[in-house]
Order: C-alpha cells, then structure tokens, then sequence
C-alpha cells in the first residue's frame, strides 16, 4: 500500500542497498507520523524512529546476514526457554525508549517482571519498554560507525548489556551500562553477564555464514 506523507524524504544510498529517511516538518508529529507509516508500510522492511523524529526505513536483511541472525536468535531462544527468566524478541520487534525513540535490534531479552509491569493492550503494538539485553548484527549494507552510535543510544536508554557483532571481522564490542566505552572480544563463542548470566552464544556459525 503506498503510504503518502507531507515530509521532506532524504535518501541515502549504501553499497548494496538503501535506507530512505523520512525527516518530519516542523508542524509533523514525528510519533504520529511513525505509527501512521508503520500501520500501513509494506512489513519487510524495518522502522525506526531515532530521538530527532527522523523515521528511518531499511530494506530487508540480505540471505547471509539473515542465516547469521537466525543463528544467534535460535540460541538465545532455546537458552531463553530453558531458563525461564525471560523472554526473547526477534528484528521486527520495536520498543518505545524513554528518549522518545522507537528502535530495534536484531534480538533482545527481556525479564518476565519487566515484561509484566506494562498492561497487556500496550504489549500488542510498541510497548514502552527497554530490554535488558540486546545485539546488533552488522549486515554488508550497514555503516559499522551508525551501529555504534546505537548501540551507544540503546545504553543511554537503559540497556544493561549489548553486543555488536562484526562478522566480516570477527569480533564483538561489549556494551554495558555502567561503562562509556566497549569492550572487544575476539573468540569462538561469547558468555552472557548480569541479566544474561548463563547463557554462551556460539559464534562460529556467525562467523562461517553460509560458507560450505
């Protein structure tokens, strides 16, 4: 369905693909204006809304970089299950931070009591809610210097750990709370801490791909 909006659009182009960034006028209720698109916006491609109002839409994830992510997800699910404490979301989840964003990530984890204190109506659309733990997963189109300005705006919102996967360059920046600056890992898997303690996610599918 083609959606129409009285913004001014911004288009910039990546190497093997494209993000269009819808930037609001100054009479436009960026949130309203997000909702809106987000009701009627073909639900391959993914939304965000960033704390300056600019709604931001990316194309799908490519064959490579959604097998990688599937690969992380599975585990962190079948980990999530077996543990008990909370419950995992997929890339198309969004969630409404408190700096008036709405953006997600390639999973999260969020505990049981955090899920349980916002009402059940909120759940069915973008709740205000902020993961414990989340991971970004670099995709050929993405500019790994956006990824971080992320990650570091999933921090400032409230997230206790974050990882932003490098798969290329096979490594992983640690994000935490109390911490300005990540931390890198380099290895063959990586363990959970804090609110994910327990959990061990292997890399090395991430860092194969679909190679045979």
């Amino acid at each position: 369905m083609a959606v129409i909006v009285e913004a001014t659009p911004k288009l910039v182009f990546t190497e093997y693909g494209h993000k269009l960034i819808i930037q609001p006028g100054e009479d436009e209720d960026p949130q309203a204006l997000f909702e809106r698109i987000c009701a009627d916006f073909d639900k391959q491609q993914k939304l965000e809304l960033d704390s300056d109002g600019n709604i931001i839409i990316t194309a799908p994830a490519g064959n490579e970089s959604s097998y990688r992510n599937n690969q992380i997800s599975k585990q962190l699910s079948i980990w999530a299950d077996q543990d008990g404490r909370g419950k995992v979301f997929d890339s198309s989840t969004g969630f409404k931070l408190p700096d008036g964003s709405c953006l997600g990530s390639d999973a999260a984890w969020i505990s049981n009591e955090r899920i349980a204190a916002v009402p059940r109506k909120e759940l069915r659309g973008f709740a205000r809610l902020v993961p414990e733990f989340i991971v970004e997963l670099k995709s050929q189109t993405d500019r790994f210097s956006e990824l971080r300005k992320k990650m570091h705006a999933w921090r400032r919102n409230g997230v206790e750990l974050g990882w932003l996967i490098h798969p290329e360059k096979q490594f992983v920046l640690i994000y935490r709370l109390n911490s300005e600056e990540p931390e890198e890992y380099r290895g063959e898997s990586i363990r959970g801490e804090g609110p994910l303690s327990g959990f061990t996610l292997d890399l090395r599918p991430v860092w194969t791909g679909l190679d045979i």
